[in-house]
């Protein structure tokens, strides 16, 4: 505890909400909360120093598990259908009642005061109550960190309520399986039960955001990472798993603002977290060296594997998941920016692994066109990434965050554009993914000729070539870039069959807009009309 009479502040609180027990951590260093984690035989160190845990049976998000509550409130702003489901509000009340006398009946409980948004203006103060010392950690992590002497006045405004061992009665609570995630925006309250994967807390958060901000600052939320140069110019980078985000973010010219989710205010970019959520899978020093030396003592490590005999984290083991991950504190990236905030962006990038390999390498997008691609957010995922999957297969997610948006993705699309305009932004759209044919007959791009590509975009090397447009996407592409070969600029050129190219070219713009036609309503005409053609 770090005082007697923060305790009682806290436990005070506390009871206002439900929570009786008077048995709890408060503000534990990650230290202690590891130390705890190991006598509790709840994780092992491996031979970095980092906890290693397993999150049980979900070692990822369940959507369909993720409710929002339907009330006065929300009954008209969230947009019901699709990752929005709909709760009633008494079966909310019910369920957290019950999750309450849950952890009122434990023998301790952790709990934490955290908050979100780097931009103290637009600070968010949140309290957690956790079931175990490594849920946490993981808040420890991922969420701002309060100085001491702030939290004598730290009153929370939102509350986080998270038991993995409690389970939900589907035939009763109103939900539809014994896990889940529910969100109320008049309580603001998230609990979350049945599940010990970390990130449903920090996704959670990431979802409340995505309603307040909008609606009652007139922020635009992101889902993306961002970066800064030696000259203070920002960049902002949206793609969905896969695309290279993290990599490519993670510039050594460039210092990190964060590296999933921010703000973007009238005159900055701010960070929402305090730290880094990454994936593993495949992890090596060479490609990513910042995440792979961040995982060290503090770091909070899931389901991974280690080699047989050893403490040694066999990244290339997906036995357990491919969605490993590992948790660490922003200050574990040695260029990261503190505080994480940036100014208004001058380029924005959207990253694709279009596994077709039909899209250009890089491409210059109009507004229009940007907020076309940004409601689409496309990427394809390649034989092999999942069960069942053969063959190139295109996903689609809005705004490259679907899952977390309670509002219309054409409330997000008009704040972008509207920013895009009035800051003169340039937005570019770049393929991390195949070249010369689709996966199994071309090759992936090389990583050195997109970060090439990008920093071309960066320091203004792009602004003075010639472009040509492509007749199906409409977008224009650069014939010349520093350090790339010309002839993989214009995608058909490197593709031998190119009557193939153009069926393919085809093939995935019918996608596209098929895939647009449950938007169609919720946006105006300008940004239809920005669609593919197919010819």
């Amino acid at each position: 505890m770090e005082s007697t009479n923060k305790q009682e502040m806290v436990l005070k609180e506390l009871k206002r909400i439900g929570i009786k027990n008077e048995q709890f951590y408060y503000q534990l260093p990650a230290k202690e909360l590891v130390e705890q984690t190991l006598f509790r035989n709840e994780g092992m160190l491996n031979d970095t120093g980092a906890l290693c845990i397993n999150t049980g049976i979900f070692t990822g998000r369940s959507p369909k598990d993720k409710f929002i509550v339907r009330d006065l409130l929300t009954e008209d702003t969230v947009d019901w259908g699709g990752f929005n489901n709909p709760i009633e509000e008494h079966y909310f009340i019910a369920l957290k009642n019950k999750l309450l006398a849950y952890l009122n009946n434990k023998e301790k409980i952790w709990v934490r005061d955290a908050y979100a948004c780097a931009d103290a203006k637009h600070q968010l103060n949140i309290r957690i109550i956790n079931e175990n010392p490594w849920s946490n950690i993981f808040c420890y992590n991922m969420f701002l960190r309060p100085e001491t002497d702030e939290l004598d006045s730290f009153l929370p405004e939102w509350h986080i309520i998270q038991a993995p061992s409690f389970f939900a009665d589907p035939t009763i609570d109103g939900v539809i399986s014994t896990n889940f995630s529910i969100v109320s925006f008049t309580h603001k309250i998230i609990i979350i039960g049945g599940s010990g994967y970390t990130g449903e807390m920090k996704k959670g958060i990431f979802t409340i955001l995505n309603y307040i901000l909008p609606i009652q600052k007139n922020i635009l939320s992101m889902h993306c990472s961002a970066n800064i140069g030696n000259d203070g110019d920002v960049a902002v980078f949206f793609g969905l798993s896969g695309t290279g985000k993290t990599t490519l973010s993670a510039d050594p010219e460039r210092k990190l603002i964060g590296d999933d989710e921010h703000g973007w205010t009238d005159d900055s970019v701010f960070n929402f977290e305090g730290g880094c959520y990454a994936k593993c899978i495949d992890l090596s020093e060479e490609k990513e060296p910042e995440i792979f030396n961040a995982i060290k003592n503090g770091a909070l490590v899931e389901n991974v594997v280690f080699k047989e005999g050893t403490t040694t984290i066999d990244f290339a083991d997906k036995s357990i998941t491919e969605n490993t991950r590992v948790s660490y504190p922003l200050s574990y990236i040695s260029n990261a920016v503190a505080p994480s905030i940036g100014g208004v962006p001058q380029n924005i990038f959207f990253l694709t692994c279009d596994a077709y390999g039909v899209l250009p390498p890089i491409s210059k997008l109009s507004p229009e066109q940007a907020m076309y691609q940004f409601i689409s957010g496309y990427t394809a995922k390649i034989a092999g990434t999942e069960a069942g999957i053969t063959e190139p297969k295109a996903t689609f997610s809005a705004c490259f965050g679907a899952p977390f948006l309670p509002l219309h993705p054409g409330y997000y699309a008009e704040m972008l554009g509207k920013k895009i305009k009035q800051h003169n932004v340039n937005v570019w759209l770049v393929n991390t993914g195949w070249s010369g044919g689709g996966y199994g007959v071309g090759k992936r791009m090389k990583l050195s000729y997109t970060r090439a590509m990008i920093t071309a975009a960066l320091n203004g090397s792009l602004n003075n070539v010639e472009y040509k447009t492509n007749p199906v996407f409409g977008i224009i592409t650069p014939s010349t870039c520093p350090n790339v070969p010309s002839e993989i600029l214009n995608p058909k050129d490197t593709w031998i069959d190119k009557e193939a190219y153009d069926n393919v070219a085809n093939s995935l713009a019918k996608m596209f807009i098929n895939n647009f036609k449950k938007y169609e309503a919720g946006v105006n005409a300008d940004i239809v009309a920005a669609a593919p053609k197919v010819f």
